[in-house]
């Protein structure tokens, strides 16, 4: 299955919990998608880049990236994706149970 725009929900939900230098762990169907996924710990590697913010939707998230090609195109399982230097800033203005509406 092709990353689409499908992919990414619609609606309310909150942030749940919030962490600087996020762990990545592909979903199951990424990794039915491509078996060759695996963990990756926090660093430049690291599709999550510095920051992350985990809202009430199972494995949404709004995360830095270090690929900045990513930026602004369908290109994740329906992570909202910003530059680093922007989660930082959304992070530290942003409490956990602040309410997010994905447009």
């Amino acid at each position: 299955m092709p990353i689409s725009e499908d992919l990414t929900k619609r609606g309310y939900t909150q942030v749940m919990r919030k962490r600087v230098g996020p762990d990545w762990t592909p979903t199951p169907s990424m990794v039915a998608r491509n078996p060759n996924l695996k963990y990756i710990p926090p660093g430049p590697a690291n599709p999550l880049g510095t920051h992350a913010m985990y809202l009430g939707w199972p494995a949404y998230l709004i995360h830095g990236t270090h690929d900045t090609r990513k930026i602004g195109r369908p290109s994740s399982d329906g992570c909202i994706g910003l530059y680093n230097h922007m989660i930082e800033e959304l992070f530290a203005a942003t409490p956990v149970g602040a309410q997010v509406l994905i447009i």
